[in-house]
């Protein structure tokens, strides 16, 4: 079977669906091409039928007041609910509260982009090479590198302080130190997305999995499998919107026989294939535990000063593994809570099956809270999560830029001969990548690319 549009997309995450809106609003013939059985990409919303909420499996924060999500939410009368909630830390194994999002920030601050790129923790030995002795800056410099491994599942030996710099510039100008929630969970932006799609006739072809692309000069061809059978795929261009991971093990792969990876013929040109390399994914699995009642409303840290309980707990972070961060629902009072295991953290659990997944969060909950693991058991009503790493389509998480990667993405973000065209949060030149509206944002710029481009 052969079917023929104007643009094909490859890949209806995020960046895909906000493309493919704006090329079907401007009269262009548009086609998407998924992998899997669902829209959304790593949006990925749950439904937990005894809370009566959404529990996503993949981005589930909005960080900031970024335009490209607000505006939407607007358009659609939603009102998305700000993260509050007090913070905890574990020092010398006790809970106790802090102020984590600003303890290290002193440290970050003085980050620059000024001199010579370096990774993170180049900077810390050259800007202080006494933190491993010293008590005071080494407990700066370990709530710093938890940031950068926790927040950006980046290694700090790889990451551009460039990069890092970059994006809290960003941050700075959206707010992008508050957090909020769409009540109904990211998948209602991907069903407005559906709907706009739908009322223009878009096409979308799910289950299909793209394995080679042939392109020239304004001429595409994508051969795809399905439960149809082997398809082929005809456009004037092809805007590729697989996440980082993906793009890189189809070069990598040269066409092997693995899920997921693409061929393509010819091989991306030489600078898109070396700023692929300059770019690395970060790494994360997640777990979201609903037990039959907030155990944790009662308990009390052992030797908190303030004597409060964990009941308005919002966030805990400690050095446990492999789920060394914690968050409940708050303000949202449900007993529900998501462990996040981040960087190295997911090398001890990533490919050993859900139950396992499981098990290891249920271990350090336990730990963490000073409960016992059949108590735990006892309580657990539901558990949730995905693993990311092993998703053939995915790979990863989400990106960051590696050392000496300056104009990276951009590189990765140009178009070729004005036949293929890539977005994607990976392709965002904002600083905001790794998020939604980084990836909303590179669709939009993808999109004017392939109009300005088309007679």
């Amino acid at each position: 079977m052969s079917f023929d549009a104007n643009v094909i997309i490859l890949g209806a995450g995020a960046a895909g669906l906000s493309a493919a809106t704006e090329l079907s609003r401007a009269g262009r013939k548009v086609l998407i091409l998924e992998a899997r059985e669902r829209l959304g990409g790593r949006i990925f919303t749950r439904y937990d039928a005894v809370c009566d909420v959404p529990v996503e499996l993949g981005a589930e924060f909005i960080h900031g007041r970024p335009p490209e999500i607000w505006d939407l939410l607007k358009k659609h009368k939603t009102v998305a609910r700000e993260v509050k909630g007090e913070n905890f830390c574990v020092r010398n194994g006790e809970l106790c509260t802090c102020d984590f999002f600003s303890e290290g920030g002193s440290l970050l601050e003085k980050l620059n982009d000024r001199s010579p790129d370096e990774s993170f923790l180049e900077f810390i030995e050259r800007r202080y090479p006494s933190w491993k002795t010293d008590p005071k800056q080494r407990e700066s410099v370990e709530w710093a590198r938890k940031y950068v491994t926790g927040f950006h599942a980046a290694d700090p030996g790889l990451v551009s302080v460039h990069w890092l710099v970059k994006g809290l510039r960003a941050d700075e100008k959206i707010e992008g130190d508050r957090a909020f929630r769409i009540p109904q969970g990211y998948q209602l932006l991907t069903d407005i997305f559906q709907r706009q799609l739908a009322s223009a006739s878009v096409a979308i072809e799910l289950n299909t999995v793209a394995e080679s692309i042939r392109w020239t000069g304004r001429q595409v061809e994508v051969k795809a499998r399905s439960v149809k059978g082997t398809l082929t795929f005809n456009g004037s261009c092809l805007l590729v919107t697989l996440p980082l991971s993906v793009l890189q093990a189809s070069l990598l792969e040269r066409g092997q026989e693995e899920v997921g990876a693409v061929r393509f013929v010819p091989e991306l040109p030489p600078k898109k294939q070396e700023a692929l390399g300059k770019l690395a994914m970060g790494k994360v699995i997640r777990v979201t535990l609903r037990f039959r009642e907030r155990f944790w409303e009662n308990l009390r840290p052992k030797h908190s000063p303030e004597s409060k309980t964990l009941a308005k707990m919002g966030f805990l972070l400690s050095d446990e593994n492999p789920f060394p961060t914690w968050w409940t629902t708050m303000p949202e009072k449900l007993p529900i809570i998501t462990g996040w295991a981040p960087f190295k953290c997911t090398e001890a659990i990533s490919g050993k099956g859900e139950d396992f997944i499981i098990d290891k969060a249920l271990d350090t909950l336990g730990r963490l809270l000073k409960v016992d693991r059949q108590e735990l058991e006892g309580l657990l009503g539901a558990a949730y999560t995905h693993d990311w790493q092993t998703d053939p389509f995915a790979r990863g998480a989400y990106s960051y830029v590696k050392v000496g990667g300056d104009g990276a993405q951009r590189e990765l973000a140009t178009p070729v001969e004005d036949t293929l065209f890539f977005a994607g949060e990976a392709t965002d030149l904002s600083g905001h990548n790794g998020t939604v509206h980084g990836a909303i944002a590179s669709g939009r710029r993808a999109a004017k690319e392939i109009l300005r481009s088309m007679p």
